[in-house]
């Protein structure tokens, strides 16, 4: 495999680093569109999700044909099957950023004003994600650990939302239809971080060979001999 194989690894790594950088795209401007940024900023939103499908399609050829046509194994394997799984999660990222643009469409213009949270928890979300392509990038341990344990952050980012939603339809400040379109909005955001915790543990897996979740707790090397049988 040598350096050919070396150059396609490097090559896989660029296009995760694009796919990364559009995921931060379009997680910033759906949260400028939920502050009134308008149709175009929606339209920005779900032109970056379409650009996230197709490199998702393109990264996963990539990894496909590294799998197949390189056979690689032990760090190597599992480092291309991790990019394998990331990139789903970074493709419902782009879905979750779309799903917020369109909430914002029909969000009443009294949600800009209690807005200003969700600018928070769409902060947080952004690092978690350019932290979890950084770890997988650099390959660091340190990193990925640091995003997975940042997870509490945006869920407690969440519940105060949430918190102070009822409390302000309890309060008459607010129509219940617009606190829901909110709520919703922040339960995205609040997705949106979950599968960044996702990748960062993927990232762990192909520095480590173990996997937090035990029901991904499995042989790769022996899963893709057999997959190439």
């Amino acid at each position: 495999m040598g350096t050919h194989f070396e150059r396609k690894l490097e090559e896989l790594h660029a296009q995760m680093i694009a796919i990364g950088n559009l995921c931060e795209q379009a997680i910033t401007l759906s949260a400028e569109a939920v502050r009134g940024g308008g149709n175009q900023v929606v339209r920005q939103v779900f032109e970056t999700d379409r650009d996230i499908d197709a490199k998702e399609r393109e990264i996963e050829g990539q990894c496909m044909k590294l799998l197949l046509l390189q056979q690689p194994v032990a760090g190597d394997l599992r480092r291309i099957s991790a990019a394998l799984r990331m990139v789903a999660d970074m493709e419902r990222i782009g879905d979750q950023a779309a799903d917020i643009a369109d909430l914002a469409l029909h969000m009443d213009t009294a949600a800009v004003k209690v807005s200003a949270d969700i600018a928070g928890i769409a902060d947080a979300t952004v690092h978690m994600v350019q932290g979890s392509i950084e770890a997988f990038v650099d390959m660091d341990l340190k990193k990925s650990r640091y995003v997975i344990n940042s997870d509490d952050i945006v869920d407690n980012a969440f519940n105060e939302i949430k918190e102070n939603l009822a409390d302000q339809i309890y309060g008459k400040k607010l129509d219940a239809r617009t606190g829901l379109d909110i709520l919703m909005t922040a339960k995205y955001f609040e997705r949106i971080g979950d599968h960044a915790v996702n990748i960062a543990e993927w990232v762990e897996f192909a520095i480590t060979g173990e996997h937090r979740n035990n029901e991904h707790e499995y042989d790769f090397e022996k899963e893709m001999a057999a997959f190439m049988k």
